[in-house]
């Protein structure tokens, strides 16, 4: 990889670089996808078992386009019993961290009579979108759906594309039956999201959208919102190292690695005030590649998207991560949390020398599914707070209303709004 300093120019141009990697001609992509969407809006189930068969080479039908129980039972024997006690883990780390994030509905009584207040409920169906091929990671569908299941969904819609035979992959399907799926339909791509949003003879409709795919996937997520609501455009990969002289090479290179490995837009920059931490992550991390099976796409990602910075001093440091702003921001330094409040931009933020991004990818607990490209500067988390809804609350006595009644008539009318005035002044006159 390439040894920069922040000072010159090219350490300058780094963020710049990173934050427009993603950036695709899309214009050919969307065409196709908005002959898609409105084809499934038009057509429902023919539309989909027809895309399903063109793309996919699966022969799909009304009997064979629900994942069943059969099926589920089957995958539970092809997967071994270590992998299913793992994800069982897994999904109750994951369910006890989100389930420190509920919310309370809440009501606030005042003497004068006024009752204000907050209602949380639940979205009634989600619809989650599950890739196939290279791309089926279980440790996504337990991201996807435990959230769901802790803010209390009532039913939750899983998509996933089928082989050319009809089958799942098995450790998708034991993932999503762990955590609680609802129904799972065999099909993918923007057909999929299509049925999601529009609803087919056999898809039912949901509220909102969530989970990762290829780019016929997102540009159908985006075309779909404002009808339903969806979660976020996921882009490629990101790490940022932030490293002094007590951080290990092997660990740091290794860290660097394990999102380069994802895919060659995949970015994986170490940022350090130490000059020999970087001569040694430099030589470190090609002696580990080699042993690794995605060689090729980590060498293209991190000799096009990959780097390490030497910075002077702290102040730098937290300048140029907060400017990149990165999907997993690791701490690897002497005293981590001295660094926090500086920290203004990341998806989640690793601390100290032995908490390495995969441990969040996989079993720590908080959700993996992260603002990516920049995004964390106003993106949070996946959460509760994706599948919840808010209204306010709002109930005034006689006296209460009169207490505010003039205010309210003189603002309506500095806006024109007499209308609005005469709902509060009819009841005011009324006495």
């Amino acid at each position: 990889m390439e040894i920069i300093r922040y000072d010159d120019e090219n350490g300058k141009k780094l963020a710049e670089r990173l934050l427009n990697r993603s950036k695709q001609e899309e214009g050919s992509y969307q065409e196709t996808v908005n002959e898609i969407l409105k084809n499934v809006k038009e057509n429902g189930n023919k539309a989909v078992f027809e895309y399903t068969k063109k793309f996919d080479g699966f022969d799909v039908s009304e009997t064979n386009f629900i994942v069943s129980q059969g099926e589920i039972k089957e995958a539970y024997s092809l997967v071994g019993d270590k992998l299913i006690s793992i994800m069982k883990k897994a999904a109750e780390r994951i369910s006890a961290y989100h389930n420190k994030q509920k919310l309370n509905s809440w009501f606030e009584p005042t003497e004068n009579g006024e009752i204000l207040g907050q209602l949380i409920r639940p979205l009634e169906k989600v619809g989650v979108y599950v890739p196939g091929g290279k791309a089926a990671y279980p440790s996504s569908v337990l991201m996807n759906i435990i959230p769901a299941k802790v803010a209390g969904v009532k039913k939750i819609v899983m998509t996933t594309p089928a082989g050319k035979d009809g089958k799942v992959p098995p450790n998708t399907l034991v993932a999503a039956d762990i955590a609680g799926a609802d129904i799972i339909f065999k099909v993918g791509g923007a057909q999929a999201i299509a049925a999601l949003a529009y609803g087919t003879e056999s898809v039912p409709a949901v509220d909102k959208i969530v989970g990762p795919g290829n780019i016929f996937v997102a540009l159908a997520k985006r075309s779909v919102y404002g009808y339903v609501n969806i979660d976020s455009v996921a882009g490629p990969s990101e790490i940022l190292v932030v490293a002094d002289e007590s951080a290990d090479p092997v660990f740091v290179s290794a860290d660097l690695i394990s999102q380069a490995e994802h895919d060659e837009l995949a970015s994986a920059i170490l940022i350090t005030t130490s000059e020999k931490l970087a001569e040694d992550v430099n030589e470190e991390i090609y002696k580990q590649t080699e042993k690794l099976e995605r060689k090729d796409i980590i060498l293209s990602s991190l000799n096009n998207y990959g780097g390490i910075v030497l910075v002077s001093d702290i102040e730098e440091t937290c300048d140029l991560a907060n400017k990149i702003a990165p999907e997993h921001l690791e701490l690897s330094v002497k005293e981590p949390f001295s660094l926090l409040r500086y920290i203004k931009n990341a998806g989640a933020i690793f601390m100290g020398h032995y908490s390495p991004e995969p441990l969040g990818d996989y079993m720590a607990g908080p959700n993996h599914v992260l603002p990516t490209g920049g995004t964390a500067r106003f993106f949070s988390p996946l959460s509760i707070d994706d599948y919840i809804k808010k209204s306010s609350l709002i109930s005034f006595s006689k006296d209460a209303l009169f207490n505010l009644g003039e205010d309210t008539i003189g603002f309506a009318e500095s806006e024109g709004l007499t209308g609005h005035a005469n709902s509060v002044k009819v009841r005011l006159d009324k006495g």
